[in-house]
């Protein structure tokens, strides 16, 4: 009596705050299969996910969730149902495998954003769900989640950075290009991306793996240039990300109250712990240095230059990553790569994920790197992140038990955001 009185508050809440309605939502139950636990202990097996309109009404078992006569039943006995995979570190505009360097040089914004578009939906089709787009070259992103929200055309939801803040000859800048430069600069320019859209900040504190010069441990950006770019976020209510492989930009940047780093090469215990006492977060993308990424560097026309950086901070990198899970820092998941077929999560979010283990996570850890940690690192825990009613059914449905084996989730076979399921391999 309970829990059908509780499905009975949620559907009136949701009803009321115009997210659904009793009379029209399309109702959806996945019968039977088994509910991954994301705390501890066992799975809830031969459970019901129910869900109307967007939104999860109740996780239970066959015996306490009635299932309504309307209701499409989706047949999940022998499959294992987890959240919907949230990658913080996806570039939209990267190009595919095998597509020509020389078209996209002299690429239209218009076109770019046809591209985006396209990754966005490549992207939900592999079970990622929601991403971070921590700096484009253009504001094209703005436009891709606009037309996803209002249903235009598929995707993850996205949390956008707008065009990253990097210093004269910094990260991401080409020869001959100004960058931001001073703190009335980086002022100015933060306004502008929070203007625009962004929800982030992204800043190239240090050289990357992509610079195709300069030492990646480096440090680019002034304690106040980084130090203008917090307050306009914070005073916003938003976050700032700093690309940094480098340990002195990062003790600046945290002093800074910069919240979030990406890559993190050279980071080591001394970075690591500062971060840890400052409530930081670490987004690893431990899948761009590994051996496993040069094959796909080379399919999309990477130079031989960009091959051999990558390759020379590989080890370093790792022993960042063992480090970050030994000190426990807050980490979430992100891969700076994403799957151009939809059953190839394993070049980037699923790879990511699975390297976690290998460094030293156990395989709840590093799933919940990718659901439970991310949507806490967003402040969209009430949303997403779990199987829980009330949030968003982002769902996946897989062949065995990730927190038995995390490769698991190579075996991704129907994915579900918002209640709509936008595949489904074995037609259930």
């Amino acid at each position: 009596m309970q829990r059908k009185l509780k499905q009975l508050l949620i559907a009136s809440s949701l009803a009321l705050s115009g997210l659904s309605s009793p009379a029209s939502a399309q109702l959806t139950a996945l019968v039977g299969g088994s509910v991954v636990n994301l705390e501890s202990g066992a799975p809830l097996e031969n459970a019901v996910v129910l869900v109307e309109g967007d939104r999860i009404t109740a996780v239970g078992s066959r015996d306490d969730v009635s299932i309504p006569a309307d209701a499409t039943i989706i047949d999940a006995s022998g499959k294992w149902i987890v959240p919907g995979l949230m990658n913080m570190h996806v570039h939209l505009g990267l190009k595919l495998p095998g597509a020509a360097s020389v078209a996209l040089q002299n690429e239209s914004e218009a076109e770019l954003a046809l591209r985006m578009a396209e990754n966005a939906k490549l992207s939900l089709l592999s079970g990622t769900t929601t991403i971070r787009a921590p700096g484009d070259r253009s504001l094209g992103i703005f436009a891709v989640d606009k037309a996803i929200r209002r249903g235009e055309i598929p995707g993850p939801r996205i949390h956008a950075a707008g065009v990253p803040l990097a210093p004269t000859g910094g990260h991401g800048t080409s020869h001959g290009e100004v960058g931001v430069d001073g703190p009335d600069d980086v002022t100015r320019k933060a306004r502008e991306q929070l203007r625009a859209g962004a929800t982030w900040l992204k800043l190239m504190i240090s050289k990357g793996i992509a610079s195709p010069a300069g030492s990646i441990a480096a440090s680019d950006m002034t304690l106040e240039e980084m130090r203008a770019a917090v307050d306009i976020a914070h005073r916003a209510g938003f976050k700032v990300t700093a690309h940094s492989g480098s340990p002195e930009a990062t003790l600046e940047a945290l002093e800074a109250g910069v919240d979030c780093f990406e890559h993190g090469y050279y980071l080591n215990q001394e970075v690591f712990r500062k971060m840890k006492r400052a409530g930081a977060w670490y987004v690893p993308t431990i899948v761009v240095s590994q051996a496993g990424a040069m094959e796909f560097f080379r399919k999309i026309g990477s130079p031989q230059w960009y091959l051999d950086r990558a390759a020379s901070v590989g080890k370093v990198h790792w022993t960042a990553l063992q480090t970050a899970i030994d000190e426990g820092v807050n980490i979430a998941m992100g891969s700076d790569q994403f799957p151009f077929e939809p059953n190839e999560g394993t070049v980037a979010s699923v790879r990511e994920i699975e390297l976690y283990v290998d460094a030293g996570m156990t395989p709840r850890q590093a799933l919940r790197s990718a659901t439970v940690e991310t949507a806490r690192m967003l402040g969209v825990a009430e949303e997403v992140g779990t199987i829980s009613e009330g949030k968003y059914a982002d769902l996946l449905l897989l062949d065995s038990d990730p927190v038995a084996d995390i490769s698991a989730l190579r075996t991704i076979g129907l994915v579900m955001k918002g209640g709509t399921v936008v595949r489904n391999d074995w037609n259930l």
